[in-house]
């Protein structure tokens, strides 16, 4: 029970998380792109680099590119050192798309702490690390979920 418990809370937090972005203004972010933006980061990446860090080819990868640039959420460009790559950038709308998203999640994490009280939200938190290897806290869920 207690890995669908996990899988719950994290449906529950991902699921509620989604449903504000798109009241504001974000109605096309997926749960996938938001795990690409975040390996995107502020430095940008090849989709080679990007495929790495999400765990997928780099065709997948590719693929999740093509769909943020046509939202508006990245951009290619010629990168500075190597005008053979490509890098993959986040645009004002990407950054926008991640601030909100960590906003959103502050205030979840605050109902949380309504409904359990700040302590037991706290050891949660901590019982959680204690279990959870710093490894296995890694943006390739959409490898490990598959296709």
């Amino acid at each position: 029970m207690l890995p669908l418990l996990l899988f719950g809370g994290f449906r529950t937090l991902i699921d509620r998380l989604h449903a504000e972005l798109a009241r504001q203004g974000h109605p096309d972010v997926r749960p996938a792109y938001g795990f690409a933006m975040q390996a995107i980061g502020r430095d940008g990446a090849t989709a080679s680099e990007l495929g790495r860090r999400l765990g997928v080819s780099k065709q997948a990868a590719g693929k999740t590119v093509d769909r943020l640039v046509e939202l508006g959420y990245a951009e290619r460009s010629a990168d500075a050192a190597d005008a053979r790559r490509k890098l993959v950038r986040l645009t004002p709308r990407g950054f926008d798309s991640l601030a909100r998203s960590a906003a959103v999640f502050e205030r979840l994490r605050a109902e949380w702490a309504e409904q359990l009280g700040a302590d037991g939200v706290r050891a949660l938190e901590a019982n959680l690390r204690t279990v959870v290897p710093p490894t296995a806290i890694r943006l390739d869920v959409a490898g490990w979920f598959g296709p």
